[in-house]
């Protein structure tokens, strides 16, 4: 079963790091088993994901990579795991005190694991708004804009 992969604590996820360790040794080959080469992958721009040499290793390895340059400005707001799943989460993860880090750990993936397709589907389903906001707010800021563009594609599927 997958699930969410975990930095031990006090390690600094740099660039090589995150390469060779979260990347090669962890989630592309996790990727790669459930999907093949039927993927696009894409990351924010934190410091670690736009190093040279992990940019090129990704165009080297993936079948399709959305290079950060590529990236809209605002990309918490146009991907989905964000503005939709990690709230889930947080908000499930929220309701229970947890004691210590190992059992934190295991809450966390116990929340990720009961996830349901409907959220999944949820999220996906606002991600044409959001794509449709963030051109008419030219690329800029456009969180303020979604409540409205949000109830409007509901009221219209209604």
């Amino acid at each position: 079963m997958y699930g969410i992969i975990f930095v031990q604590p006090g390690v600094k996820v740099n660039g090589d790091y995150y390469r060779e360790v979260m990347l090669k040794e962890k989630l592309l080959p996790c990727i790669k088993e459930i999907l093949g080469d039927n993927f696009i992958f894409q990351q924010d721009s934190a410091p670690a994901h736009r190093v040279h040499d992990t940019v090129a290793f990704l165009h080297r390895e993936m079948p399709d990579f959305i290079s950060p340059d590529q990236c809209p400005p605002n990309i918490p707001d146009m991907n989905p795991v964000d503005y939709k799943i990690w709230a889930v989460m947080q908000q499930r993860v929220d309701e229970k005190c947890v004691n210590d880090v190992d059992e934190r750990c295991q809450h966390l993936l116990s929340v990720w694991h009961s996830i349901g397709q409907n959220v999944i589907a949820e999220a996906i389903d606002q991600w044409r708004a959001r794509l449709t906001t963030c051109v008419r707010a030219k690329g800029g800021h456009f969180k303020h804009l979604m409540y409205n563009t949000l109830e409007l594609s509901v009221s219209t599927v209604t």
